[in-house]
């Protein structure tokens, strides 16, 4: 009971924090008047305590003193938030404006999607450029690479500012155009960053995919994983392997009060010891907010579990909840640390109740190994659901087969790391922990490709509650409670989440094909925001771009029966153009490829090499064959300098023949490329189909689709995009020219084919009425 009281404290404090942050005005009278309630509260537990008996008075007067405790808390969260509030107005001012700012590094720094580095900072001085003023607030910062900018770094970044919603921990985003280290990191902080860098130099000489993902495993650093296998461990639900959680501090704790234990030692020397080592774990990968808050964490829960005492760890946690809150209340936003407390609140409640029911039905040390990442997935599952499209059906499963040698390419990697003055012996341990690394990488990489691995949702609250509800009845079924109904009705769920995600498994894995007619010539791919298209004669199949999520391409290819692609035509290398190229690695005969300018372009081109394709650069004049079909790439003009790469860049590629209508497809072009497209004469006359440009944007040419005069214009979109597209302007546009509008955010998956009576359509879902006004 008393837990439960502790675990309503840390309920009402996160409450309030989350009021706080969304709404700063209300922080600092909403303090004041949890301070007035506070001593109301005393007042009245003062004068009644003589006036019941002793019993009721000492249980009254602990209720009374959580109560006041909550309210205090509450205003001290005001407080802080009240307080910062200053510094954030004056990072408000820099919003939209050109910024000179020096910081200092407070993060460990990754590439972004965007090519820039990326890392948390707290600025020393902000203005605008030659105009410094002291301001200490947190930012977030964006970069060209640089060496150097480690924790504790301080970097001068100028750029553009752009501010942040009140809720978010970072007051402002600075883009940075230009950056300079103003000094190193000192201290442990420098002498962590060269024994992390050495370590990844030392592994990056092991084959893949383990030696990618060891740095990962073992000190937190995520820089050396591929995009392909990133995607996969998200997909299998192993993503929090490579991040610093409470999972990886939780086994620096274990292993050292392990060994100490093994050499005689006592507990008390033991718990020090290994809080000791968490401590200087922490250091090692980056003393970043997420890896306190994990160490914290994971430091509560193993002490109280090791100590005998694991009753007293829900207060313990509850209490740690709100102490962090207090000292940070945009963590109550923050989806991270959601995560941690929630999961360590599973392993304290969860893990002995689903130890006991597991142990019904298998041998103790396999329910063992289940009942910690099956704790923490039913309970991190609805919060998952609250901000990811994506859900891993083979969560459970791949964590079983990971749980057991996670621990080992941990601590082994770190021993590896730390033996770096012995480079004989961390040349060996490093090779010793490549092999357990190795095993995930290949658990996620198999888990992942199964059919029907991962389910998309609309991420938000009506998800949430269909995961938690699933989880609560995986809960009961396996806890077994007394209650007839409860049982019932667990098993009743799960028996038909189990029909509807077989069905959807058959459907979208071995009975794909099934559902979509075998004759087509064209196919626009339901990605979302994003293009996607298959072409295919004569059993040849071309891929023009990937979408953004790997996938949704998948379960395309598995609906058309595409098992491999003989040209893929990334027509430009913008995430919703080529960021689902995972799903086709190693199945690609020929890219064709637009302008490759960022580095991590040349990383998805060298990824796609290694997998056994040829890289031929798209530009005008480069043609050739697709089964009995003839491409001809239009656009761009080689070595030239009129437009930059990206979308002005995109490859545009003309086919025909071979069964395929003629058809026309224009990337992303805006108007000013598409009307140059027009004016060099290498359109020939009329298109059957159209790929419409950049998604429908209104930066369309009239003359060039007047010249084309398509049948039918494709249009790859997402449903409730935040771009508007596709625009009204854009379908006036292609009405005006006599085309009929196919919208992938309306139809889903479209095929088009050659038929007896000329061009035939299927789409996966029947177009609304209102989509006749677009056609």
């Amino acid at each position: 009971m008393k837990d439960l009281r502790s675990a309503v404290l840390a309920v009402v404090v996160w409450v309030a924090a989350l009021l706080t942050i969304c709404f700063p005005a209300i922080a600092l009278p909403g303090a004041l008047c949890c301070v007035a309630v506070a001593g109301v509260l005393v007042v009245v537990a003062r004068r009644r305590r003589g006036s019941v008996p002793a019993v009721r008075s000492h249980a009254g007067a602990t209720s009374a003193g959580l109560v006041v405790l909550a309210v205090l808390c509450g205003a001290g969260v005001g407080v802080v938030v009240a307080a910062a509030q200053p510094q954030r107005a004056l990072l408000a001012e820099s919003d939209g404006r050109a910024v000179e700012a020096v910081v200092q590094v407070a993060s460990s720094a990754s590439i972004g999607d965007d090519g820039r580095l990326w890392f948390d900072a707290v600025t020393v001085e902000l203005g605008a450029p030659g105009r410094l003023v002291a301001v200490a607030a947190p930012v977030r910062v964006g970069i060209a690479p640089i060496d150097g900018a480690d924790l504790g770094a301080t970097v001068r970044v100028m750029g553009q500012g752009k501010a942040t919603d009140p809720f978010e921990r970072a007051g402002l985003v600075v883009f940075g155009s230009s950056a300079e280290l103003v000094r190193p990191a000192s201290g442990v902080f420098a002498v962590a960053a060269s024994t992390r860098a050495g370590f990844v130099a030392r592994v990056a000489t092991l084959p893949e995919p383990g030696a990618g993902l060891l740095p990962g495993l073992a000190v937190g650093d995520t820089r050396a994983v591929s995009a392909e296998l990133d995607d996969a461990m998200l997909a299998s639900g192993l993503s929090h392997l490579t991040a610093v959680s409470g999972a990886n501090c939780a086994i620096v704790v274990a292993a050292v009060f392990w060994i100490v234990s093994l050499l005689g030692g006592g507990r008390t020397l033991r718990v020090v010891l290994a809080l000791t080592a968490l401590a200087a774990f922490v250091v090692l990968v980056t003393p970043e907010p997420s890896v306190v808050r994990a160490a914290v964490m994971a430091a509560l829960a193993m002490v109280t579990v090791l100590l005998g005492r694991p009753s007293a760890g829900l207060a313990m946690l509850s209490v740690a909840v709100c102490g962090i809150l207090l000292a940070d209340p945009w963590l109550a936003a923050s989806p991270g640390f959601a995560l941690s407390a929630t999961a360590t609140a599973a392993l304290l409640v969860l893990s002995r109740p689903l130890l006991t029911g597991l142990g019904r039905w298998m041998p103790q040390p396999l329910a063992l190994a289940l009942a910690v990442p099956l704790a923490a997935q039913v309970v991190c599952g609805p919060i998952i659901a609250l901000f990811s499209a994506q859900q891993s059906l083979v969560g459970v499963v791949a964590n079983l087969l990971a749980a057991p040698v996670a621990p080992i390419a941990t601590v082994i990697g770190l021993l590896a790391c730390l033996a770096a003055p012995l480079p004989w012996l961390a040349d060996l341990l490093a090779a010793a922990a490549w092999l357990p690394s190795t095993w995930i990488a290949t658990t996620a990489s198999v888990s992942a490709g199964l059919p029907g691995a991962t389910v998309t949702v609309v991420a938000g609250p009506l998800a949430a509650l269909l995961v938690g509800v699933l989880s609560a009845a995986v809960t009961v079924a396996l806890v077994r409670p007394r209650s007839r109904r409860l049982r019932a009705a667990s098993v009743l769920v799960i028996t038909l989440a189990l029909g509807l995600g077989g069905a959807r498994m058959l459907l979208t894995g071995p009975l794909a094909a099934l559902t979509t007619p075998a004759q087509w010539a064209i196919a626009a791919c339901d990605v979302g925001q994003g293009d996607a298209f298959l072409i295919r004669s004569a059993g040849r199949v071309a891929l023009i771009d990937t979408g953004s999520e790997p996938d949704a391409l998948r379960d395309c290819l598995a609906q058309t029966a595409t098992d491999r692609i003989d040209l893929l035509v990334l027509t430009h290398f913008d995430l919703d153009h080529s960021g689902g190229v995972a799903a086709v690695q190693g199945r690609v005969g020929t890219v064709l490829h637009g302008p490759a300018v960022e580095e991590q372009d040349a990383r998805a081109l060298a990824s796609l090499r290694a997998g056994g394709a040829t890289l031929v650069e798209g530009t005008s004049g480069v043609q050739g064959r697709l089964g009995a079909a003839r491409w001809r790439v239009l656009w761009p003009t080689a070595d030239s300098m009129a437009f930059p790469a990206g979308n002005d860049a995109s490859v545009v590629i003309e086919i025909e023949g071979g069964g395929v209508p003629r058809t026309l497809l224009l990337g992303d072009l805006s108007e000013a490329p598409q009307r140059m497209l027009l004016s060099s004469g290498r359109l020939r006359g009329a298109y059957t189909v159209v790929k419409v440009a950049h998604h429908g944007s209104r930066d369309q040419e009239h003359d060039l689709y007047e010249a084309v005069r398509p049948h039918v214009a494709l249009i790859g979109v997402g449903d409730g995009n935040d771009y508007g597209h596709p625009r009204a302007e854009t379908l006036a546009l292609l009405e005006a020219v006599g085309a009929r509008v196919l919208r992938t955010d309306r139809r889903g998956l479209i095929l088009l084919g050659e038929g007896d009576h000329g061009l035939e359509v299927w789409s996966q879902r029947a177009p609304p009425d209102t989509e006749q006004n677009d056609e």
